[in-house]
């Protein structure tokens, strides 16, 4: 049987799908046709769930963004702009409508990190940058993952680095290797005189210990 002809059969019920991963489901028809948005909000549309049925492209569940079960913290704070505005679900990316991080202006070292409250296996993290201004104190962020506190988790292996985003925009990383496993997130902005701002940041994952097939 090809890929594009495998069955599309899960051991999880639609009640049980939708609890973990989709916001809404439409159904247009009692019996043939479902169609429902993933967590990433990319819609498609396949045929019931049953043998012999195509599988849309890509992940046929899209892992979760855990991220928005999570506590954020950062080294410093500017004004209302918590580290928790970063993990809040909004892509707003202008500062001054409320719902980007911000830590003190001109420090150094300045990091912003989410515990996800558990160990995870972590296949992407997006990065929605500030809109309205200063794009470029982005440039040369790290992403660090791991389960060591140890420098506030900012010794942890790296996954990724941003070169830069542009005004506004959110860009997606993976980690080399496909994956990377661990508690903490941090977003790391080496050097003196540094600004960091998130307006949104994601993680999409899934349980450690728990093989990636088992989930999308």
């Amino acid at each position: 049987m090809s890929a594009s002809q495998k069955s599309c059969t899960s051991s999880r019920s639609f009640t049980q799908i939708r609890n973990s991963f989709f916001p809404r489901i439409t159904v247009f028809s009692p019996v043939t046709v479902i169609s429902w948005v993933s967590v990433g909000n990319q819609p498609f549309t396949s045929g019931p769930d049953v043998p012999g049925t195509p599988c849309p492209p890509g992940p046929r569940y899209p892992l979760p963004n855990v991220a928005l079960k999570g506590e954020a913290t950062q080294s410093s704070t500017l004004s209302f702009a918590t580290a928790s505005k970063a993990i809040d679900g909004r892509r707003n990316s202008f500062y001054s409508n409320g719902f980007c991080s911000h830590t003190a202006e001109d420090e150094t070292n300045p990091w912003w990190r989410v515990d996800l409250q558990r160990s995870f296996t972590i296949t992407a993290v997006k990065v929605t940058n500030r809109g309205d201004c200063c794009a470029e104190r982005l440039d040369g962020a790290e992403i660090r993952i791991g389960n060591s506190l140890d420098n506030n988790g900012n010794s942890n292996p790296r996954c990724a680095s941003i070169s830069h985003i542009k005004a506004g925009k959110t860009y997606t990383y993976r980690c080399d290797g496909g994956s990377m496993e661990g508690r903490f997130v941090n977003m790391f902005l080496p050097g003196q005189k540094k600004t960091l701002t998130l307006c949104e940041v994601e993680v999409y994952a899934a349980p450690a210990g728990r093989a990636l097939s088992d989930w999308i």
